[in-house]
């Protein structure tokens, strides 16, 4: 496997933030999804989520840094320590130096078999490694829950289930979905971040949903009873008369997990002339006039 810093295009010292933005780029650019038929973009994609899997991990990555695992997260052994084989005590000539590794007998006669054992029933039981995926859901569906399909590089498919609320960013963990382990060893677990899709009408505020209502001049004038949409269903909202561009208004428990849905109006002019409106206003003469570019002239 190749060097995981050099796969995602980061560098040794680069943040968490970094290598995450770095992934995440090259997850959406070689997703199977975007490429079907493209064995080079599923290759390229599964080495991008191995490298993720090492960098991610604080301890794996610290380790990998320090030449302790390689690329694939097998652990390096050590380098054994050059020893002397000491003779009789004649001086050095009586002396055979041995500078070469430890054999399996050396290792045996120093530690015991035990040590040597034990060494071997932990690689031979070793945990699979995590791996990692992204997945873009729509806005309703983090907001209400979903059950998803995502497609692997092997052919495989995992059902993900998106629980109602789940925010942008968000890395859900399915135990047991990772690379399978060694011999007794349990599988790792996938991990996956989520993506949400932005809303061409409700944008998300904490749990709040906010959403921007036109209203007709009339509407915001004299006040009306109108029907908005809300990621619950459409409810009747009252308009109060002389509501302005930008009031909010508040719907209680509209939102996502106990929030509210903020519904924030604005004012349309009619989108063709209108005769009567535009001499009725010729000579309206206001019980209140105001400047609404008060405050301006000195800008």
């Amino acid at each position: 496997m190749d060097d995981p810093y050099e796969v995602l295009g980061v560098r040794r010292g680069d943040s968490d933030e970094t290598i995450r933005a770095a992934y995440r780029k090259l997850a959406k650019k070689y997703h199977p999804d975007l490429n079907p038929g493209n064995p080079d973009a599923a290759e390229r994609f599964k080495a991008i989520n191995a490298a993720n899997a090492l960098l991610s991990d604080p301890v794996k990555r610290g380790k990998f840094d320090r030449g302790e695992i390689d690329a694939e997260g097998n652990e390096i052994p050590p380098e054994r320590p050059a020893w002397r084989d000491f003779g009789d005590a004649a001086g050095d000539e009586g002396r055979h130096r041995y500078r070469g590794p430890l054999s399996p007998e050396d290792l045996e006669g120093l530690f015991g078999a035990a040590f040597r054992d034990q060494f071997e029933a932990r690689e031979a039981n070793r945990r699979g490694r995590d791996v990692h995926y992204s997945l873009t859901v729509d806005f309703m569906d983090a907001a209400r829950g979903a059950v998803r399909r995502l497609s692997l590089p092997d052919g495989r498919t995992l059902e993900v289930t998106i629980p109602a609320g789940l925010r942008d960013g968000h890395v859900l963990r399915l135990k047991g979905q990772g690379e399978p382990g060694k011999g007794n060893g349990p599988a790792g677990d996938a991990l996956i971040e989520i993506s949400v899709r932005p809303h061409k009408l409700f944008r998300r505020v904490g749990d709040d949903v906010v959403i921007e209502v036109p209203v007709t001049l009339q509407e915001a004038v004299l006040g009306a009873s109108i029907e908005v949409p809300t990621i619950k269903g459409r409810v009747r909202l009252k308009i109060p008369p002389n509501s302005d561009t930008g009031k909010r208004m508040r719907l209680a428990g509209r939102g996502i997990a106990g929030g509210n849905q903020v519904v924030v109006l604005k004012v349309e002019l009619p989108h063709q002339n209108e005769p009567e409106l535009a001499a009725f206003l010729k000579t309206w003469k206001p019980v209140h006039p105001h400047n609404p570019r008060a405050g301006m002239e000195e800008a």
